[in-house]
């Protein structure tokens, strides 16, 4: 429940928004008649100029009301116009013609400057009947006789002490204003929710285009994972046993006439194994780490923040464990991000969230570094987001100059009732 302070904070912030509904009313009306005039007239260029207007000035509007929207009811809305097909007037207005939001805005414009109008103004009324009736006895004091006493309220007003009665509708107001227009902001809200926000389709349509786009990616990066690791057993394990085999060969051949060195040569073949087989365990850990496997997410995360040089607060508000290829593509992302902080942020503190809420993987790692982190540039950032997006995971970063830098990361799992440890 709202404490008094906020309810009033966000009621004022509800007006605000009424106020901008209605402000842009006249926008609406203008928007309206140019499309509907540009229509009919698209054979001529008078057409086509009001559409190359009047459109693009319709999706700036309609983008302002599902801000609003966005804000009032708490969920934002996506946007839901089709990208390009390619350059070229025709080709622009031909997508116009085939994007049903566009014919969706155009209804949308038509209920907005009627029906969404008389939502916007009513609740803002309300709201502001309140300060009218309150500071009424005000105005009446200090304006000369017969300014304010003409039915202005709801009884004639001759006296100062019948002004202060108008305090009876400023109550009223008030309450009204309190209760009523909450409501009916957020009844034009959802109205225009239901009329700007893309339709199923276009959201199974989007997924689609999005799933065909990671899958691409995640093709090509578990292809240059295959070769990172082809190359790191070639160049490492692969070349040691080579070693192994040839300095074997010699001892075999030397046992009989040299017997120390022979066995030089094995105690040198001794030392070759023991660093092949740290350098295939080098390649398991890249693949899936066996801390991952013995520890979970939260003990391998916990271990990744005791080897950073800086301290690192971890908080885990898990109650079982992701799948395992969940857990995989959380704890590289974690790891991007810790080896990110070493490298480059200068950083004093870090802190690493791990949560689970309505069916997802949240994850938080945030540092008090000097910021400038970029998801487009070109670092491995990118890559984090590609694993993710192949789990239809998704990942924002917020990084002003100066810091703080905060990475989160969203994975929709199901979580098992294995203990974490």
């Amino acid at each position: 429940m709202r404490s008094f302070g906020s309810a009033l904070a966000w009621r004022g912030a509800l007006a605000g928004y009424a106020g901008l509904q209605v402000l842009m009313f006249g926008a609406c009306v203008g928007l309206f008649v140019l499309t509907v005039v540009g229509l009919p007239l698209i054979l001529v260029t008078a057409g086509i100029a009001l559409l190359l207007v009047s459109i693009p000035l319709t999706h700036q509007v309609a983008r302002a009301h599902r801000w609003i929207a966005g804000r009032v009811l708490g969920e934002p809305i996506p946007s839901p116009y089709r990208p390009r097909s390619g350059p070229g007037l025709v080709m622009l207005l031909r997508d116009w013609a085939r994007d049903p939001a566009n014919w969706r805005d155009l209804l949308w414009l038509l209920v907005s400057m009627t029906a969404g109008f008389v939502l916007s103004v009513l609740a803002l009324s309300l709201m502001l009947s309140f300060l009218w009736y309150a500071i009424y006895p005000f105005l009446f004091w200090v304006t000369p006789a017969g300014t304010f006493n003409d039915n202005y309220g709801f009884i004639t007003i001759d006296t100062q002490a019948e002004a202060f009665l108008e305090w009876i509708p400023a109550l009223i107001g008030l309450a009204l204003g309190w209760w009523v227009s909450p409501a009916l902001i957020k009844a034009r809200c959802h109205i225009d929710r239901a009329l700007l926000k893309p339709t199923r389709t276009e959201e199974l349509e989007t997924r689609v285009a999005t799933l065909e786009e990671t899958r691409a990616e995640t093709v090509d990066h578990s292809a240059s994972e295959l070769r990172r690791i082809e190359r790191d057993l070639h160049d490492g394990a692969q070349a040691r046993l080579v070693a192994l085999g040839m300095s074997l060969g010699l001892a075999d051949e030397l046992m009989a006439n040299n017997p120390e060195e022979a066995k030089r040569l094995l105690a040198e073949a001794r030392t070759t194994t023991t660093a092949a087989l740290g350098d295939l365990r080098s390649v398991v850990r890249g693949i899936h780490p066996p801390v991952l496997a013995d520890r979970g997410l939260a003990g391998a995360v916990q271990a990744l923040a005791l080897d950073m040089a800086i301290p690192v607060v971890v908080t885990v508000r898990l109650e079982g464990r992701p799948e395992a290829p969940i857990e995989s593509a959380a704890y590289f992302g974690v790891a991007e991000c810790l080896a990110n902080i070493g490298k480059h942020s200068e950083a004093r503190h870090a802190w690493i969230d791990l949560g689970y809420e309505d069916g997802r993987l949240r994850i938080e790692v945030g540092d008090d570094g000097r910021g400038g982190a970029r998801l487009d540039g070109g670092t491995g950032l990118t890559g984090i987001g590609r694993r993710l997006a192949a789990f239809d995971g998704s990942m924002t970063v917020s990084s002003p100059e100066g810091g703080p830098t905060v990475v989160r990361m969203e994975l929709p799992c199901e979580l098992s009732e294995s203990p974490i440890r």
